[in-house]
Formats: C-alpha cells, structure tokens, sequence
C-alpha cells in the first residue's frame, strides 16, 4: 500500500513539476492585440517585414548573444521551423544587441534554418515590451499575438510545438 501510495505521490509531483515549468516561462492566452508590424535588416542583408508573413503562423524569439538560455533554445527552434515550415510556419530572430558582430559570430558557430533580424536601435523590443531573454510570441494567421513566454527552461519547447499545432490547424 506504501509503495503504491509512493508511486500516485510521485506521479502527482511530476505533473505539478509539469505544470509549473511551463506556467514559470509561460503567459499564454494573451488577449488577442495586433502584433506590432515592423521592417528589419535580415543576417542575409534583405529587410523583412512581419507583415509579409501574414496567412502564417509566426514564432518571434528575441535573443541575444549572452544569453545562454537563448543558445540553447536556438537548436530546438530551428527543428521546430524545419517540422512546421511546409505547413505555413516560421520562426523569426530578433537580435536585440545594439553591436550585431557577436550576434553574427553566434550564427556562423550555431547556424539556424530561419531567418534572423537584427533590432540594434531596441525599436522592436520596446514594441513588444520585451523584459526578459529570450521572450518568445506566437502570432496567428491573421496576426494576431496569441502567446508570449518569458524566458526558457528545457521542456518549454513542447509547450511551443503544441502550440504551433493548434494554431497551424486554425
């Protein structure tokens, strides 16, 4: 009976662990806004506009550098870009260092499938009240912002992937 009353303990604390994982970095189920649209020079030297991908689902990871959480993200997102890209998903790097040349040096060392932006004059993160590295927002089809996280821990990127699913199939 004790070993079994063990067991359910152990169960139950590993869905709350779950659970506050994923609440710790996550604020999801953002009133709908507009994302704010904006133009930035790509590491490939051509702007993007955000605006140019409405009809997809958009990941914006805003990273730096120094930030180790957001090298070790940066992987995984690129995988999940790859997974989803046919189905009308993309991430979009957002470089918020006002020096882009270590940023550069980073994606020479850890290259990723999507495109990266550089926001040197911190003119988009200001937009997006971007606090925290790495902030991440999901924005719909219709470009609407729909979830931010705030930060990351290993697992987050399943809380992403589901997301993506539900809002690539709306």
């Amino acid at each position: 009976m004790e070993n079994k009353l063990s067991r359910h303990m152990k169960a139950w604390l590993g869905m709350i662990a779950a659970v506050v994982l994923a609440t710790s970095a996550v604020s999801a189920g953002l009133k709908q806004s507009s994302a704010p649209d904006f133009t930035l020079k790509s590491n490939e030297g051509e702007n993007i506009r955000l605006s140019e991908y409405r009809g997809e689902v958009v990941l914006i990871n805003f990273w730096a550098s120094w930030c180790g959480p957001c090298r070790q993200e940066m992987p995984l997102l690129s995988e999940l870009h790859d997974k989803y890209h046919a189905l009308g998903f993309t991430v979009l790097g957002v470089n918020v260092e006002a020096d882009t040349r270590k940023a550069r040096k980073l994606l020479q060392d850890l290259p990723v499938s999507f495109p990266v932006v550089f926001d040197s004059d911190s003119v988009v993160s200001k937009q997006y009240d971007v606090v925290a590295m790495p902030s991440t927002v999901l924005v719909d089809r219709d470009g609407n912002m729909r979830y931010l996280h705030k930060g990351y821990k290993p697992g987050l990127e399943d809380v992403y992937q589901q997301q993506v699913r539900d809002l690539v199939r709306e």
